[in-house]
């Protein structure tokens, strides 16, 4: 599991681990060599490749491009690699490719003369080089968290990915850790509050379980409402807003774009199978309104009732559901079924990245077994979200639990680089393995 930058940052005091560059592990060192590998030594080497002289225009308007470009690229891309539970590297090529774009695209508006060839040098060996230290870095790197017994802070010892070590008493030698992990709520003893103290004196970062749990998990587990859980129970107001504008312009265009697909995949449905193209059924949206969903048909059709989400049972599928059909275990495996909720995107019912909606039939069934389920429809639903690209799917209540956790952290946390980081790592969530965490949760 990847570890979060909160946690990251605090264990640079510590020394590398063993066989790791020592400098690689600071971000000055990691920027500073893709500058020197992508923008100076091209700037330098092509004069003497070319007939182009160093100080003529083009290059010059092309090597700061591409020190913008690299700078906006890094910093893009760590912004992004500040959630857990997703792979960092796979923020790299899209953080480098919408700033060498932005970037390319100013050349272009401003006319300004540069060089096509040694800027998409830079690109290439930008991504290349940051690649190869993300990969260096997961490999090499390990930490350490102590534990203050007391409390709920066993519940950090069962994530994976970090060294925990149980400190034995207060006057256990502090050597090695990267950070403490505390529950600052419990009723510790003078003793044990002295040690944290001592500590954070020493220069130990102190976590509050519950922030280490957050940010290792990408999980909120909610006991009950409280400012100090959620920091604010409304989401940025302003944000949601932007969003929806956002998401209506991105869907208007992406149907316009998709539509060959959607007409090849619609003639393939009735082919393959008689009934209807879309599939339709009723579901809770934002703000518990109901809406209708759309999807490509992806099963046999049934006259039965229960289809439209009336039913529990209809309303669950399984992976080998037997009511599925050729064509559309295809489209399911590849979430082409998914596409036609673009209609939904632009009928302002959904977004591109949200909590999924769920069936009414399901709806009710969580509302009346798990508490707060309600809450996860305060903003709105999504085509893929923060749930989907660590868990999958899921239908039993009390995976569905463990789903709310995922849920309530992307309210917790939502903002324009959460919804970036899902929209990156959306493409592996079929096949990453579900985050279980014994002793935490339900």
């Amino acid at each position: 599991m990847q570890l979060s930058p909160v946690v990251v940052e605090s264990a640079r005091a510590a020394p590398p681990p063993a066989g790791l560059p020592g400098g690689l592990i600071r971000r000055r060192y990691q920027l500073a060599g893709g500058l020197l590998f992508a923008v100076v030594l091209p700037f330098v080497l092509r004069p003497l490749l070319t007939s182009t002289p160093m100080l003529a225009f083009n290059s010059q308007a092309t090597a700061v491009g591409s020190i913008i470009a690299v700078i906006g690229g890094y910093a893009l891309y760590k912004k992004l690699d500040v959630f857990p539970g997703v792979n960092a590297g796979r923020s790299i090529l899209p953080a480098f490719s919408i700033c060498f774009g932005v970037v390319m695209a100013v050349f272009l508006v401003l006319r300004l003369r540069y060089s096509s060839g040694h800027f998409l040098i830079a690109y290439g060996i930008s991504v290349l080089w940051f690649t190869a230290v993300e990969l260096l870095l997961r490999r090499r790197r390990s930490y350490t968290l102590a534990i203050v017994p007391g409390g709920d802070a066993h519940l950090a010892r069962h994530i994976p990915g970090v060294t925990w070590v149980d400190i034995a008493d207060p006057s256990s030698t502090s050597r090695g850790w990267n950070g403490v992990v505390a529950d600052l709520h419990a009723d510790l003893t003078d003793e044990w509050q002295r040690k944290i103290a001592d500590c954070a004196l020493k220069g130990f970062p102190v976590f509050h379980v519950q922030q280490v749990v957050e940010q290792l998990t990408g999980r909120v587990e909610i006991r009950h409402f409280s400012e100090n859980t959620l920091g604010s129970l409304n989401p940025d107001q302003a944000y949601i807003k932007i969003k929806g504008v956002f998401d209506w312009i991105v869907a208007a265009v992406t149907l316009v774009y998709l539509a060959p697909l959607l007409l090849a995949v619609a003639v393939a449905i009735r082919i393959d199978s008689p009934g209807p193209v879309l599939f339709r059924q009723h579901r809770t949206g934002f703000r518990g309104k109901h809406f209708r969903v759309y999807k490509f048909r992806t099963m046999r059709h049934s006259s039965d009732p229960e289809a439209d989400g009336d039913g529990r049972s209809a309303a669950m599928t399984l992976d080998d559901d037997h009511r599925i059909t050729r064509v559309g275990r295809f489209l399911r495996r590849s979430r082409i079924d998914e596409l036609p909720q673009i209609l939904n995107i632009l009928r302002g019912e959904m977004s591109w990245v949200g909590p999924r909606p769920e069936a009414i039939a399901l709806t009710k069934w969580y509302e009346a077994e798990i508490p707060f389920y309600h809450y996860r429809h305060i903003i709105r639903p999504g085509i893929t979200g923060w749930a989907q690209v660590n868990q999958g799917h899921v239908a039993e209540v009390e995976d569905v639990r463990d789903k709310l956790h995922y849920d309530f952290y992307y309210i917790k946390n939502f903002s324009f680089w959460l919804d970036m980081t899902i929209a990156a790592d959306h493409q592996d969530r079929v096949d990453r393995p579900r985050c279980s965490i014994a002793g935490f949760g339900g």
